[in-house]
């Protein structure tokens, strides 16, 4: 009996997935929500590539989500099965079973009612808040406003002073508000006298949930127009429906597109008595702080926003709600808000100021119960920032959007650069705190503080010794230490970070500075908005990873390149993890699942030798599958030879071969007679994109191209005045050419979609400066990991060979994927270089490609079958 309960609670994939909103979907959006459905329920780990323009975002959540929807069933049916168990009668067993079904069955709809209540009061919050004219509008931030000023104003004589300098004094214990878990913890706290839905949600259990997490916000900005666009009913007012029957009603489908908050319908034309997914986007301060008075004035927000929250009376934000039962409901009944309908991050802060509450800490609130929470890679990858948040991914459902960039941000994680300005910058703040407080330290923290000024001066000394030379050195933490000699043998690097912690000296002496400096300066106290991050945040990063550090840990010490205003380098030192598996470990190990999605991941080699060597083969499971666009709407040809009949090889050596450059310009021109409209070329780097535009210019193959197409580049610059999307679709009448660089801006995240793009070309293999150190230790890394050694004519075995490839063919599948972005678009794909026809190499192309890979024996024949191409597509 109990081993027939258990397989009953199995859940099989379905056929169907009615959440999606098309109808009928595309045997592939139906293959790999199946796969994903699957990898979920047998807790494996997915990795899927579906290219852009084949609904990948719906699919994701339509199949996690209708996994969700059957596991609460699944739960719901084996609570009851393990409250009528025994030998009583079957009347008894099946009366208990209704009673227990009903009681379920009320506490949801009792929550439902309370959400439906929030949107009732949110749509009432909006109208009002929106319909007044622009002099009550300015009124009513007059008001706020003065309020802000109130909370910013010295304190009076009857008050104590916040800026006290008690406030300055290290912490003897962490049990004081840090600035992470325990601000949410403040607000979690139970009032006296507070009977509301605030203290009824402390006994309410946290919810399976989906943690969807992309690069950038832009990229999750798109996650709720098609989280609107679902055909979900969640059946909270009568039992789910059972596994492998349809779990969503076919209703009709909100619209898919971004609202603005203030356009999101009347009160007449919502339904407030709908269940929505409950949907939280989890974003910074600088993001959702509403309070204008406090960013203006610069510095640390961060630090600012901690000073407010445990300031009283006037002087807190006017956005923070009061530590008693009315304002903590103010607070709770936002975050109702947050879980009533979705809400991205421009939402949230509309939705704040229409309520007047802050946003950034009404969104923490919601987590416990939300369904999908959306987050930056930082947020769930950063162990420190999942427990700011009280994130426990235990159980829970990852899904890596865009994860192609996943490898580089765990690397950039776990690299802390601490330069020798800095340092020198961070001994002035401390020296100025010591001098000012010495009399008023314990002698436990004085202790303390002697050993970290003698750590950095020790540190400051190596920097400074080093500065004459010209070379980057690596070595492991135990050379550092050895370099570092005796005069720190009785400083312990762990017993360090654990004090910087416990006492928040870090902010302590950060504030300090910032206090001093602003009430006119003191000799050797130095105000850290003008230097960025606070020297000491970025000391305190540098020690906890040299505690933390493994073999897989390097030092790196380097001249950083001249920034601006600066004639000359710096020296720094780096830590640097050559392996971004450990802090990976921890969210596979804690999570059900975890799905790595994205549009063009290959080679999903790199993934599994890099992120999950350490698992088991059936753990991991792979998808990939063909484009939704039909075959004949995408060519892609290898170039090996030019018009000229020369090989094509751009490897670096050749970069300032004039005669292979300008045989590149007539390639470019030939093409650019023929495509009907938008041409995109990638070269390797800028350096090669300055050497050929001069030299085309310099032999009059620009202006034969500008005969034909008008000509973009892009710009190192780190911002656009406009989108050059959008500069680019200006010349779409006759069609344009835009030079690019393989890796930078343009090659992600950009669609160039229809006209914009009918061939994207990539010339030669950008593969990364095999002259980098860092590199160097990467690829030496891969061969210790994989147990090769290196033969004697190759400075790098197998292993490390695949990690570079790997490395170089990830940049061009992302260049390759800014063509193709809808099912009706078409284009073509040329790839410049003889190294391309090595099955090696391109058996690292997307599997999307399929079919359309032509390897060209001459340039003529490539130029004969890209015409027919264009031909046939016009005529089509």
């Amino acid at each position: 009996m109990q081993e027939s309960s258990q397989i009953s609670l199995k859940l099989p994939t379905p056929d169907s997935f009615p959440a999606f909103p098309f109808d009928p979907p595309y045997s592939i959006q139906v293959d790999l929500m199946r796969h994903l459905y699957s990898a979920i329920e047998r807790r494996q780990i997915a990795i899927a590539e579906s290219p852009t323009g084949t609904g990948k975002t719906l699919s994701l959540l339509s199949s996690a989500l209708t996994w969700l929807d059957d596991d609460k069933y699944r739960a719901c049916k084996g609570q009851i099965d393990a409250l009528t168990g025994g030998d009583a009668p079957e009347w008894v067993i099946s009366q208990t079973r209704d009673r227990l079904r009903r009681e379920l069955e009320a506490d949801e709809q009792e929550y439902e009612e309370r959400l439906a209540a929030a949107r009732k009061r949110e749509e009432a919050q909006r109208r009002k808040f929106f319909a007044r004219s622009v002099k009550r509008q300015v009124c009513y931030f007059l008001v706020f406003c003065t309020t802000a000023d109130n909370c910013l104003q010295k304190p009076s004589p009857d008050e104590p002073a916040f800026d006290e300098e008690d406030s300055f004094l290290p912490d003897d214990d962490d049990d004081e508000l840090d600035g992470k878990s325990s601000q949410i913890s403040y607000f979690r706290k139970r009032r006296p006298g507070c009977t509301t839905s605030a203290n009824q949600d402390n006994d309410r259990p946290s919810c399976t949930k989906i943690f969807y997490a992309s690069r950038t916000h832009s990229q999750l900005s798109q996650v709720v127009p098609e989280l609107r666009r679902l055909r979900r009913e969640v059946r909270r007012n009568k039992a789910p429906s059972p596994p492998g029957h349809p779990s969503v009603a076919g209703a009709t489908s909100d619209e898919g597109g971004k609202r603005k908050y203030d356009s999101m319908g009347s009160e007449t034309d919502i339904d407030h008595g709908r269940s929505e997914t409950r949907f939280v986007s989890l974003g910074s301060r600088k993001q959702l702080c509403l309070n204008e008075k406090l960013k203006a004035k610069g510095g640390d927000l961060d630090e600012r926003c901690r000073e407010l929250l445990q300031a009283e009376g006037e002087k807190r934000c006017p956005y923070l709600p009061k530590p008693d039962a009315v304002e903590d409901n103010r607070l709770h009944d936002f975050r109702d808000q947050i879980l009533a309908s979705p809400k991205d991050i421009e939402d949230l802060v509309a939705a704040g100021q229409a309520s007047h509450t802050c946003p950034y800490f009404a969104s923490r609130e919601a987590v416990s119960q939300a369904e999908v929470v959306t987050l930056p890679y930082n947020l769930l990858l950063h162990r420190d920032a999942r427990e700011a948040l009280n994130i426990n991914l235990t159980d829970q459902v990852v899904v890596i959007d865009e994860a192609h960039n996943l490898i580089s941000s765990l690397l950039s994680l776990s690299t802390v650069t601490l330069p020798l300005g800095t340092l020198n910058h961070c001994l002035e703040q401390l020296s100025g705190y010591v001098s000012r407080f010495k009399n008023r330290l314990a002698s436990k923290h004085v202790l303390h503080l002697k050993r970290l000024y003698r750590l950095l001066h020790t540190l400051k000394g190596l920097l400074s010794n080093w500065e004459q030379r010209n070379t980057t050195e690596v070595m492991t933490v135990d050379g550092l230490l050895s370099k570092l000699g005796g005069k720190l043998e009785e400083i312990n690097f762990l017993e360090i970070q654990t004090y910087l912690h416990r006492s928040k000296l870090a902010r302590k002496i950060t504030t300090y500075a910032q206090k001093a400096k602003s009430k006119g300066g003191q000799k050797g106290v130095l105000d850290h908005t003008e230097l960025g991050t606070p020297p000491l945040y970025t000391v305190q990063e540098f020690i906890v990873a040299l505690a933390a550090a493994t073999d897989d840990g390097r030092i790196i010490f380097t001249h950083k390149p001249p920034s601006h205003g600066k004639d000359t380098s710096e020296i720094q030192i780096k830590y640097q993890s050559l392996n971004p598996a450990p802090q990976f470990r921890a969210v596979v190990d804690a999570a059900r699942s975890v799905i790595l999605a994205g549009g063009t991941m290959s080679p999903m080699s790199d993934l599994t030798n890099q992120l999950f060597a350490h698992l088991p083969s059936e753990r991991i499971t792979l998808f990939s599958c063909h484009h939704i666009t039909p075959e004949s709407n995408l060519r892609t040809l290898i170039i090996p030879r030019g018009p000229q009949g020369s090989e094509l090889n751009f490897k670096f050596s050749n970069m300032e071969n004039r005669d292979l450059l300008f045989e590149l310009g007539q390639i470019v021109a030939n093409f650019a007679r023929i495509v009907p409209g938008g041409m995109v070329v990638f070269l390797p780097s800028y350096k090669m994109l300055d050497r050929v535009k001069n030299l085309w210019e310099e032999k009059g193959i620009l202006s034969s191209i500008l005969d034909k197409k008008k000509v973009f580049v892009e710009s190192t610059a780190d911002k656009f005045e406009v989108d050059p999307s959008l500069t680019f679709s200006f010349a779409q009448g006759k069609g344009a050419l835009l030079l690019a660089v393989v890796g930078a801006k343009l090659s992600e995240g950009l669609n160039f979609s229809d006209d914009l793009a009918r061939l994207v070309m990539v010339i030669g293999l950008p593969f990364a400066n095999l002259g980098s150190a860092e590199l160097q230790e990467r690829l030496k890394h891969a061969d210790r990991l994989a147990g090769e050694v290196a033969p004697k004519d190759s400075a790098y075995s197998a292993a490390g060979k695949e990690l570079y490839e790997n490395m170089c063919m990830n940049s061009v599948n992302q260049s390759i994927g800014r063509a193709i972005r809808h099912k009706d678009d078409w284009s073509m794909l040329v790839l410049v270089d003889m190294r391309y026809q090595s099955e090696r190499i391109h058996n690292k192309l997307p599997r999307w490609i399929g079919k359309s890979l032509i390897v060209t024996q001459s340039f003529g024949q490539a130029i004969k079958t890209a015409s027919q191409f264009f031909i046939n597509k016009r005529q089509s």
